[in-house]
């Protein structure tokens, strides 16, 4: 079956037809490379070189790119600035919330100019508490009745419960007659959708690698926290900042606790992210979550959604098919890692997906040669 491109896409198609690997170098200029040399000098020591050498990767083996002739240190950055693309944590300490009955107004200047994004919950503002000057993020939900209230403290006791630097933390919270405000933290780096639409940011595969391996550090730790999130889609992952490859994941106002003895179904969510255990009303676990990963890669991957049809029922009927290929030209220079990893997630049956613990341990995400290999690619391809 013919895969149907991003209705959002459609506008920069074109761009996919260049070779995804055109992006701007990790080093400008020899400045920087001679940076990097100093910092592999000042930080391994020769039993750490002759660690790298037996992975096969020797520091002073030589490489070409653009003509000039570098050490595998080159290399060997790559790997870190994988390993250890550290996400900023929140600035202040993980708070435990409950909702005050009193109006936001009396602690936080809320923009109602600056609208940071919206959705089926309301709208997300820019705002600032007035005793420290800490700029954070005020979640308007609008919620009338005592259903709708409860859902909302549901978010919040979500959050309550996860601490970690890929999951956006909550701050305060506030109720009224007609709405709960969650303050939290405040990233201004946008959706990582938007990078996908962007035909002024080139993704590459390594990028990728880089959201990828943060979205699955977060979800590791929320199942190993028994919560499920439900609701993974590039609009609920929002990066840093404009410039980094940071991320951090949103929005926990459709994820549960999961409790083995307690069979859990859910009938809500985004269609072209739903599990096929969703659509079909059927016990939902781990892996249910871990098909959403598998969707993300391939359109981060390709800017094609593997599953998306021309209206709810026809995405819904192919996902419960669960056909889907690489045959597009979008993947012609993708890795066979990479294409390995999404068929270990994009299977019907949720027994048989990897877990995140297990999908961090793939070699997509964490083979340091890959990685290199990679990156030598975006220079030749910069430089030809």
């Amino acid at each position: 079956m013919k895969l149907l491109k991003i209705n959002r896409l459609e506008e920069i198609n074109a761009r996919y037809n260049s070779n995804r690997l055109e992006k701007t170098s990790f080093f400008q200029s020899m400045e920087k490379m001679e940076r990097t040399r100093s910092f592999q000098e000042e930080k391994f020591t020769k039993r750490k070189a002759k660690e790298w050498r037996n992975r096969g990767l020797d520091f002073f083996s030589p490489i070409t790119t653009c003509g000039h002739s570098y050490a595998v240190v080159f290399c060997l950055f790559v790997c870190f600035f994988v390993d250890d693309n550290l996400t900023p944590p929140a600035p202040f300490d993980h708070r435990i919330v409950s909702a005050k009955r009193a109006g936001i107004s009396s602690y936080y200047n809320v923009s109602k100019n600056e609208i940071l994004g919206g959705g089926r919950f309301g709208q997300v503002h820019k705002c600032e508490e007035k005793a420290t000057g800490l700029k954070l993020a005020a979640k308007i939900i609008k919620a009338k009745g005592d259903k709708q209230k409860d859902e909302v403290k549901n978010e919040i006791n979500v959050m309550n419960q996860l601490n970690h630097v890929n999951l956006i933390q909550l701050y305060d919270a506030f109720e009224s007659k007609n709405d709960i405000v969650l303050v939290m933290e405040y990233v201004e780096g946008g959706e990582l959708f938007d990078r996908i639409i962007d035909e002024n940011y080139n993704l590459t595969e390594l990028d990728t690698i880089l959201f990828i391996k943060q979205i699955c550090e977060g979800i590791q730790y929320m199942h190993q926290m028994y919560i499920l999130h439900l609701d993974l889609k590039p609009e609920n992952i929002l990066c840093v900042n404009r410039a980094a490859n940071q991320i951090k994941i949103i929005d926990f106002g459709l994820a549960r606790r999961y409790k083995p003895r307690e069979k859990l179904r859910v009938n809500f969510g985004t269609p072209e992210f739903l599990a096929p255990e969703v659509v079909n009303y059927e016990f939902v676990s781990f892996p249910t979550d871990m098909w959403s990963v598998g969707v993300i890669a391939y359109m981060l991957l390709s800017g094609l959604s593997p599953f998306l049809g021309d209206d709810d029922n026809e995405t819904l009927n192919n996902i419960l098919a669960c056909s889907w290929n690489f045959e597009d030209e979008e993947f012609q220079d993708v890795s066979d890692e990479a294409k390995d990893f999404i068929s270990k997630l994009l299977i019907k049956e949720k027994c048989w997906r990897i877990s995140a613990t297990a999908a961090l341990k793939h070699p997509w995400l964490s083979d340091h040669k890959l990685h290199c290999r990679l990156q030598n690619q975006i220079n030749y391809y910069n430089c030809n």
